[in-house]
């Protein structure tokens, strides 16, 4: 009898982990908390860098990504008087070709939801998880804020980076910490603008302005999209963020030089993304007990600025799926997970921290970035990502999740 799994949440972690873990023969069902998948969304469009299509492709999703998404291999700066400063790659080809792809945050939750329900993946909606305890025949029992309660024998945190299970499993884990950063985004369906900016197809254009981080690319039909990263010292309350949003970040745009300004004030109110903060997680130290374990931003939260948030989600998805598969015991399955995984994800936070910490200084500190983030970006673009290699050259192979093999670089 197959082993069955609760995967709590159905934003991106929770359907791949469910498609990976019915691939490696469980039978999974996701408890959404939302009366539909992902109700919440936070933030404007996701970027899934080649190391997470190549995971994805373990399990037979990359083309849920590659069929509502477009390939952006290439990242091109600039400063805040719109002078350019140098170009690199996202990453590097996969064997068939495939680069970094960029997708809307809600496309990309409603289609991965879609296809792990297509193959058959069983759905419970409204369930938000209160507590889990370890039942007398050593499985895990769940119960839920409507009263419900279900018993499998292993239970899957995927609840994101405020999730309920890592509390569950550890009373004194850490909360997320906060960045220093209030994120914005939005489209632009005003293609008259797009037209004007002549941007070049699949590149993003980062604008280190004078007193906020801007970044647009031009969509395939001609949409623009966008964010911005905001400093902010204190996190602000859902109210203050919806004030803060658009007002204060055309203030802050109109001391640069580029088209950052005119791309915001083309956005309609429809089109724009509400102000968020922004989070990553400190080292979580425990990540499992007994039955339960958490996994992509309820373990390991990376700044957006890294680009590998969904990427390290479902790296753990597969890996995870391979170590119950091929381990027995169900508490030994989810420690070898662990040790395969935390040195990986660990530095993957601290180098997105690290990019997040340029762009939430304020002051005389902003201004020697400014100064400084030119000659960096120049030196890192004459190395192509040869310094990132460890971070995009990660690729698990089904037959043994704990493989890397290296790609092919363009």
């Amino acid at each position: 009898m197959a082993k069955r799994a609760l995967v709590v949440g159905g934003g991106i972690a929770g359907p791949v982990t469910a498609m990976a873990l019915q691939k490696a023969g469980l039978e999974p069902v996701v408890c959404e908390a939302y009366a539909e998948a992902a109700a919440e969304q936070i933030g404007a469009y996701l970027t899934v860098a080649v190391n997470g299509l190549s995971a994805l492709s373990q399990v037979n999703a990359h083309h849920v990504v590659t069929g509502i998404g477009h390939a952006t291999p290439t990242l091109s700066f600039a400063t805040s008087a719109n002078k350019h400063i140098a170009a690199m790659p996202i990453g590097g080809v996969l064997p068939d070709g495939t680069t970094t792809h960029s997708v809307k945050r809600r496309d990309l939750y409603r289609a991965l939801n879609a296809e792990a329900a297509r193959r058959g993946v069983r759905y419970e909606y409204g369930k938000r998880l209160m507590d889990a305890s370890t039942t007398p025949e050593g499985g895990v029992r769940a119960v839920f804020a409507d009263g419900s309660v279900l018993d499998a024998d292993v239970l899957v945190g995927a609840d994101g980076i405020h999730s309920r299970t890592r509390q569950i499993i550890d009373p004194d884990a850490p909360k997320a910490r906060y960045l220093g950063i209030v994120g914005l985004g939005g489209f632009v369906t005003d293609r008259a603008l797009s037209s004007e900016l002549n941007a070049e197809p699949g590149t993003y254009n980062m604008i280190f302005g004078k007193r906020a981080f801007f970044g647009y690319l031009v969509a395939p039909d001609g949409e623009i999209w966008w964010f911005a990263n905001v400093p902010q010292r204190e996190e602000l309350t859902k109210a203050e963020l919806v004030a803060h949003s658009r007002d204060r970040l055309m203030e802050l745009l109109a001391a640069d030089r580029t088209p950052a300004a005119r791309i915001v004030a083309a956005t309609t109110n429809a089109d724009l993304v509400p102000g968020f903060n922004q989070y990553d997680m400190p080292s979580v130290p425990c990540w499992h007990r007994d039955g339960m374990v958490i996994v992509g931003d309820a373990a390991h939260a990376v700044a957006s600025s890294s680009g590998q948030g969904v990427s390290m989600a479902v790296e753990d998805a597969v890996t995870l799926a391979v170590c119950l598969r091929d381990i027995p015991d169900t508490a030994s399955a989810l420690a070898a997970f662990e040790n395969r995984r935390r040195d990986r994800v660990e530095r993957v936070v601290e180098y997105g921290a690290k990019t997040s910490g340029d762009k939430a200084t304020g002051g005389l500190a902003r201004l020697v970035v400014r100064l400084l983030t030119p000659y960096f970006l120049r030196k890192a673009a004459s190395e192509g990502i040869g310094s990132l290699q460890w971070m995009y050259d990660h690729r698990i192979d089904w037959a043994d999740g704990s493989a890397v093999l290296p790609l092919q670089h363009g």
